[in-house]
């Protein structure tokens, strides 16, 4: 938090902000507070509590079909309800930088990073191009992406989602605007990168730059606000000072927020939920509680090596000589920073590239090896959970469509058993008939992760692949999809390959670790022994990184997670 004066005069005031769209019901139902000069606010709360809309108010970025209005709506001495376009442009990016959540969405595809981080320069500064290029190297280097020279020259589409996320900080941060606004700003994050964004936004604020951060991560907001807002169904539920709201809340909205952040890093036991009822395979008489074992492990890696040639013409080892092997029912841990290889590494677990060197073995059999005709008769038996279900989904299809479009690959079943296969898959997720007509946009990022996992477990997988699937989630929500997926693992026997950069959910989920860098697995063992005796100087260095959170009295906020 900050440790210097911070000025009486305050930068935003906001009175009594409604937001609604079309004729739908107002989303945010009268929010007012105030931001400080040099203060860092953060609003905290559920997906689909009004957290992003209110912080896109602040920056005209609400559409053209949002209605506003407020009692009082100033930024810097300005009526933002009564300025144009052209006002706005003059003010974005300048004086308001903005951090998304969603980099590959955010970035323009069609440029180098480098590129879009200089425009911002050259629309507001007088710096030369000579000057704007070297400024943006400094600003890649300073939020910590390696090789700033040339990841400068690559398109987003080519950097690690870790990377991309700090490609956009560098574009926000590039003019030192007096308001940053950071929606997650650290969602994408390893813990290493995290602390040094964090310490990196935490320099900003010595130069009276003022921060409004959303962030479902509580840890990142002990580090940085001054005061926290906790948002739910569009009002703000309380409001204090930080050390006020995460040591000693009042309301049982927020007990139960830092009840499941806290919880979820635990281990061994469910952190949110109930357990779930026993479900069986209505077509056919197999139950869906398979206890599958096999004398060799499921899944076997010996020596994988790939390596890419970068646009100045150098190969680099992305994998080096990776071996691990998985059984029935186990779930290993990757973890390590962006760029440590485990995008590669998943892609040729998946079979998406082809090794250099190496082999990868399922149930024995060679996978890297196999034609693509023999390859899709093998996947059925791994299937993959993305980060961002949202871009994996084609946003026309609905809930039924998306998982009914592997049964129509790999099963044979049709109309009325198809039909009731999709409703059972559904309700393996806690979900109900009542999704199958909704479309992507329509549900919200738990839901929609439900969905996803339940499209990858159609065609009764022996191992599930996790790529990051709860980082873009609230605690809350993450800590029913952790429960969901541990239930699912020992019902069905899945084993998992759970890829994260978050350590904490890493130990909740694991039985194995295996710990990435530049490619190389530095270290590999038991859950415990990697995070309670680490061997290596880099896996200490990971752990020692992590952000902790833990309320001074967290035996109170127990009971509040069934009076929300």
């Amino acid at each position: 938090m900050n440790d210097f004066a911070i000025s009486s005069s305050p930068l935003i005031e906001v009175e009594n902000l409604r937001i609604g769209f079309g004729d739908a019901a107002p989303v945010v139902k009268g929010v007012s507070f105030t931001l400080k000069r040099g203060e860092c606010l953060a609003i905290v709360g559920e997906s689909g509590s009004g957290k992003s809309v209110t912080s896109r108010t602040l920056t005209g970025l609400n559409g053209s079909s949002a209605r506003i209005a407020a009692d009082k709506l100033v930024f810097n001495g300005i009526d933002i309800q009564s300025i144009t376009e052209r006002q706005w442009r003059d003010i974005r990016g300048k004086q308001i930088g903005v951090i998304t959540q969603d980099a590959l969405g955010s970035l323009d595809p069609l440029i180098p990073i480098g590129h879009e981080i200089a425009e911002s320069l050259r629309l507001h500064t007088r710096l030369n191009r000579e000057q704007r290029d070297a400024r943006v190297v400094e600003l890649l280097a300073a939020v910590g992406v390696p090789e700033p020279a040339l990841r400068a020259r690559l398109y987003p589409h080519q950097l690690s989602g870790g990377l991309r996320q700090r490609a956009l900080i560098a574009s926000a941060i590039a003019c030192s605007p007096q308001l940053l606004i950071a929606d997650e700003p650290t969602t994408a994050l390893d813990a290493t990168v995290q602390a040094k964004v964090i310490d990196l936004l935490q320099i900003l604020r010595t130069r009276e730059t003022s921060m409004l951060v959303i962030s479902h991560d509580l840890a990142v907001v002990a580090r940085l606000a001054d005061r926290v807002a906790v948002m739910k169904h569009g009002h703000i539920v309380e409001q204090g000072t930080a050390d006020q709201i995460l040591n000693d809340p009042q309301h049982p909205y927020t007990k139960s927020l830092l009840w499941a952040a806290t919880s979820v890093r635990s281990k061994g036991k469910l952190v949110a939920g109930p357990t779930l009822r026993t479900i069986t395979d209505t077509n056919s008489s197999r139950s869906l509680y398979r206890r599958n074992q096999y004398s060799y492990p499921v899944i076997e890696s010996r020596e994988l090596s790939k390596s890419f040639t970068g646009p100045d013409a150098r190969k680099r080892t992305a994998v080096s000589n990776i071996s691990f092997s998985l059984k029935s029912g186990e779930t290993l841990g990757i973890v390590g920073e962006s760029g440590s290889g485990k995008t590669t590494l998943t892609r040729l677990i998946l079979g998406l590239e082809r090794p250099d060197g190496g082999g990868f073995l399922i149930r024995g059999k060679e996978w890297t090896g196999l034609t693509d005709k023999q390859k899709r008769e093998t996947r059925r038996n791994i299937q993959v959970v993305f980060q961002d279900p949202l871009a994996s989904f084609d946003p026309r299809y609905t809930t039924e469509r998306v998982i009914g479009e592997p049964l129509d690959v790999l099963s044979n079943l049709r109309g009325k058993q198809k039909r009731a296969r999709i409703i059972e898959l559904l309700e393996l997720v806690r979900l109900d008939e009542s999704y199958l007509s909704r479309r992507p946009i329509e549900l919200s990022g738990g839901e929609r992760q439900r969905v996803a996992i339940a499209r990858a477990l159609a065609s009764n997988p022996d191992v599930l692949v996790c790529d990051e699937p709860v980082s873009a989630l609230d605690v809350s929500v993450q800590a029913q999809v952790l429960d969901l997926l541990d239930d699912l693992k020992t019902r069905l026997s899945l084993s998992c390959v759970f890829i994260s950069h978050d350590l904490g959910v890493i130990y909740h989920v694991s039985d194995r670790v295996l710990v990435m860098k530049d490619g190389v697995a530095v270290e590999q063992g038991a859950v415990a022994d990697i995070f309670d005796r680490p061997q290596h100087a880099y896996t200490k260095s990971l752990l020692n990184a992590i952000p902790h959170f833990e309320p001074r009295e967290k035996q109170k906020l127990a009971p509040a997670v069934h009076a929300a």
